[in-house]
């Protein structure tokens, strides 16, 4: 158990886990800012190639050249494929670290006569920048290690290569443990961040929302329907504002109970969101769907009182025919002693006129009226 702590910087696999797209989008970023600043100094090594200066010697210069052109093509990929990269942010990481380790290592095979320099930098620099796993990194930071010591033991004198043997395990000490402290921050930073982003979208869906049916509270409603009208051109699309109220719904408090009052509430609002095809599996960010993405919404007023926002449809007809089944649906509902939900509903559509949405909800209004009024559980338009 603490190994799997330590493995996953302090943190339990399911916090880890919570906090992956976190990880996968710093690591993106930083593959970016290292993959930036390796093209500048590929760069850099080819000019000084060209000038033999520092003792950079110009039969390096193909090999950097090719360094150059890689960083520059993970560079294109990094840009133009951002968002597969940040998804497979892991892969893309070791592909940039095994190009970083190759470049650390050809640099001191070009340079017998030194002690590494460039290797020891980015060995750090690695540990710093990735976050992966304890483990994981670890066991990558090791094999990298053992693969430049051997290229120095093959291209440098014993001494040098003995020298580079004492560095290279200094800094990878210090590499690890900087890789350690570091990430476990990252990873109490995320952890922090994640709580608040869940705080805030619970903020959300308590303001949004009715605790009864999962519909918009009627604030909500007007808010999103209100931005949405005064943005509208009448070319832009038909769109519908409907009212429906349920019937005899003080009978059926009444007579069955509030109990089976709420349950033909709960029922209603179901059909509706089944009907528009209101989607709620990310309620956190259901009203910024709905405003940009022209789907139909649906809201509760108050008590037994419903609103629908409908979008998607090409004229009052297909709007009908929507309701009509709606009604349809309501009146065969069948739970215990309830036999049928019986609604009346008027509707209207949205002119170029309506530079709101309260014009539009009063015509609503008034058909709805006119349902009540010549006998209920039917469908007018206003």
């Amino acid at each position: 158990m603490y190994y799997k702590s330590i493995n996953y910087y302090g943190y339990d696999k399911n916090r880890y886990n919570d906090c992956l797209d976190l990880i996968c989008e710093t690591n993106y970023r930083h593959i970016l800012i290292i993959n930036t600043w390796l093209l500048g100094l590929t760069i850099v090594f080819m000019i000084l190639s060209r000038l033999n200066m520092m003792g950079v010697t110009g039969r390096n210069f193909t090999m950097y050249l090719v360094f150059m052109i890689i960083s520059l093509a993970l560079e294109g990929v990094l840009i133009i494929f951002r968002s597969m990269c940040i998804k497979y942010a892991q892969v893309v990481m070791h592909l940039s670290i095994l190009l970083l380790m190759s470049f650390g290592i050809y640099s001191s095979m070009m340079q017998p006569y030194l002690t590494a320099t460039m290797f020891l930098v980015l060995i750090v620099l690695i540990a710093v920048a990735f976050i992966g796993t304890m483990v994981n990194m670890s066991v990558l930071l090791i094999l990298y290690s053992s693969a430049f010591l051997y290229t120095s033991f093959k291209s440098k004198s014993s001494s040098l290569a003995e020298l580079d043997t004492n560095n290279v395990i200094i800094f990878l000490i210090l590499a690890l443990v900087l890789h350690y402290s570091f990430q476990r921050t990252r990873m109490e930073q995320f952890h922090t961040l994640k709580k608040n982003i869940q705080i805030q979208r619970d903020l959300e869906i308590r303001s949004s929302f009715d605790t009864l049916t999962n519909l918009l509270n009627r604030a909500r409603f007007f808010s999103i329907a209100g931005e949405i009208v005064s943005n509208l051109t009448p070319e832009d699309e038909y769109i519908a504002v409907c009212l429906l109220d349920l019937d005899s719904f003080k009978q059926i408090n009444d007579t069955l109970g509030h109990q089976m009052g709420d349950k033909a509430i709960q029922m209603t609002a179901s059909i509706i969101s089944d009907s528009l095809g209101i989607d709620l599996m990310e309620k956190w960010s259901f009203t910024s769907r709905v405003a940009s993405g022209r789907l139909s919404f649906a809201g509760r007023l108050g008590g037994d009182e419903y609103i629908m926002f409908i979008r998607g449809h090409k004229s009052p007809d297909d709007v009908h025919v929507l309701l009509e089944n709606i009604l349809k649906r309501l009146n065969s509902v069948n739970i215990g002693e309830l036999n049928g939900i019986h609604a009346s509903i008027g509707f209207t559509s949205l002119t170029g006129k309506d530079t709101d949405i309260d014009s539009a909800y009063t015509r609503a209004d008034n058909a709805l009226y006119a349902s009540k009024e010549s006998g209920k559980n039917k469908i007018s338009f206003g």
